[in-house]
């Protein structure tokens, strides 16, 4: 692996006027094309530097914000009513960051997952493929069922209403990163507010009819023993997609972040052959 290069620090208004920090990652030399990376809940781009330094190996620009409410980024924590306005700061992003004449790639964990499919479903032009990492379309078991259907009646209404806080012993096998993610003063640890909740569930519940425009190629990646996402979901994606390309990888025995268990250097090697594949010749 390649070592760490830092980021430059870049920032843009985002919707209603919310800043909105991301981290530049560049190649050496003259960037194949432009990869966004959204990230999940709660947490932020730093968080995946590992990460980016194997994507900017394959010469790709990668890109990675702090979404809305989270990290550095303007905005009360994790308050948003719609899926939307995070879509749209990432098109915002696409067009600010893009490479001429050059593929763009769009990556999504978790959340990132869930706001990475709803914005590949109504981007198809502007994108060249898709990755998801334990994409958020089914709730996992670590979910509250009284907190999702509250979440999806009143997250719009009291987006701030406080809903359930996730297990941070839930993300990794790895004590050490579990260890690194509660003492890191960029992650949020409260109880997760219901906008963002409900704001995910009703994507949730549009996947199953949309997926089947979906004719990207496409990577899904989960681990089977993820509680905080149903492993169900990224197998639903695999399944209804439309594309003709797809590749569907379920690693036995990993939690919620497959690029953070003990394993992460086989997901990592999977996600890079796969976009060496799909990169220009």
């Amino acid at each position: 692996m390649m070592c760490a290069m830092t980021p430059v620090e870049k920032s843009f208004t985002g919707v209603g006027g919310t800043n909105i920090v991301y981290d530049l990652h560049e190649p050496a030399g003259e960037p194949v094309g432009l990869i966004l990376v959204a990230h999940g809940v709660a947490e932020h781009a730093g968080r995946y530097q590992h990460v980016a330094d194997v994507l900017v190996g394959l010469g790709l620009r990668v890109v990675i914000p702090d979404h809305r409410g989270h990290g550095r980024s303007g905005g009360k924590r994790l308050l948003v009513r719609d899926l939307s306005e995070f879509t749209a700061d990432l098109e915002t992003l696409r067009t600010l960051e893009l490479v001429d004449g050059r593929p763009t790639y769009l990556l999504g964990h978790s959340m990132g997952g869930c706001i990475a499919l709803d914005y590949a479903l109504d981007h198809q032009s502007s994108l060249t493929a898709l990755v998801l990492s334990a994409p958020a379309v089914l709730p996992g078991d670590d979910i509250n069922p009284l907190l999702i259907r509250v979440a999806k009646v009143l997250g719009k209404v009291l987006p701030g209403l406080p809903g359930q806080k996730l297990s941070s012993a839930s993300i990794s096998r790895d004590p050490a990163v579990v260890t690194a993610y509660d003492e890191d003063p960029l992650n949020y640890r409260g109880a997760l507010p219901a906008g963002v909740g409900g704001a995910m569930l009703r994507a949730m519940d549009s996947f199953p009819a949309r997926l089947p425009s979906l004719t990207l190629p496409l990577l899904v990646l989960s681990g089977t023993a993820d509680s905080i996402v149903n492993p169900d979901g990224a197998r639903l994606v695999d399944r209804l997609a439309g594309s003709k390309d797809k590749t569907l990888k379920m690693y036995d025995g990993l939690y919620h972040e497959v690029f953070n268990e003990p394993e992460k250097e086989l997901v990592l090697g999977d996600l890079s052959d796969w976009l060496k594949a799909h990169l220009p010749g």
